[in-house]
């Protein structure tokens, strides 16, 4: 079956590909998935692949094509959102889920839209972000205000604390909460792969992977190839990025809300 698809693919000519992946996951789905990702990347057609959460490290390494929309664990609505992106491209680099296609959520999405994009394109140099040469994880940047890991996950462990008392949903904003487990990361020296940061958003993995998405291509973060692994990728700040974090922790301790 893998080899009739990327027969048709590459004999083909196409408007729109789906692909579902399960839990199988062998070479003959990424050489598939390679065909995709390069054929998108060249403009041959768009494409969306639908997979589940264990999945998400490998297929995030090959489909690094940022035009490919990842769905994972995708409930109906949200399949037909996709469906109806393959159709008609989105007019917004961030979308939510389908489920919450309501009037009200979507003026709050764009609410939140629009202050995200004000937030990335200060953080951003508004250049794509240059090729990462393996090396250690960066530390903090020259001249950047220090900061300490339990400051920022004691901000991290106080946004958990909102949902004991309050609906999760009325707060959730994913791309901050990656930025603080990113933060939090490199203060530490760790490495942070795309699963852990989806985990780290609090929102579901396709919502994350959407801002994911938005960010990497406005340089507020960058992929790294894991060395020792060809199926995953490391996410992290770029330096202004983690200048401006500092910075901003640095001016909220004297104000004394961290």
């Amino acid at each position: 079956m893998i080899d009739v698809a990327l027969d048709r693919l590459t004999r083909g000519r196409w408007d729109a590909v789906w692909i579902e992946i399960d839990g199988d996951f062998d070479g003959r789905v990424e050489r598939l998935l390679q065909q995709v990702n390069g054929d998108v990347g060249a403009g041959r057609y768009r494409a969306v692949v639908s997979a589940v959460p264990e999945l998400i490290d490998p297929l995030s390494a090959i489909l690094a094509c940022p035009d490919i929309e990842l769905i994972i664990n995708a409930a109906e609505a949200e399949r037909a959102a996709a469906l109806a992106m393959l159709a008609r491209p989105a007019a917004v680099g961030v979308r939510d889920s389908a489920s919450d296609l309501s009037g009200p959520r979507l003026r709050q999405l764009s609410d939140e839209v629009t202050r995200f994009a004000a937030t990335l394109a200060k953080l951003s140099t508004g250049t794509a972000p240059p090729a990462i040469a393996e090396a250690a994880i960066h530390a903090s940047p020259a001249n950047a205000p220090a900061v300490s890991a339990e400051a920022v996950h004691g901000v991290i462990r106080a946004r958990r604390l909102r949902a004991d008392h309050l609906p999760a949903d009325l707060f959730a904003d994913p791309a901050w909460d990656m930025l603080l487990d990113l933060l939090q990361a490199e203060i530490v020296q760790h490495r942070v792969p795309v699963s852990s940061l989806c985990n780290a958003a609090a929102v579901p993995a396709t919502t994350a992977l959407r801002w994911l998405k938005t960010m990497t291509e406005r340089g507020v973060v960058q992929r790294r190839n894991d060395p020792h692994d060809g199926r995953r990728v490391f996410i992290e700040l770029a330096k202004n990025t983690s200048t401006a974090l500092r910075t901003y922790f640095a001016e909220a301790g004297r104000l004394g809300v961290i």
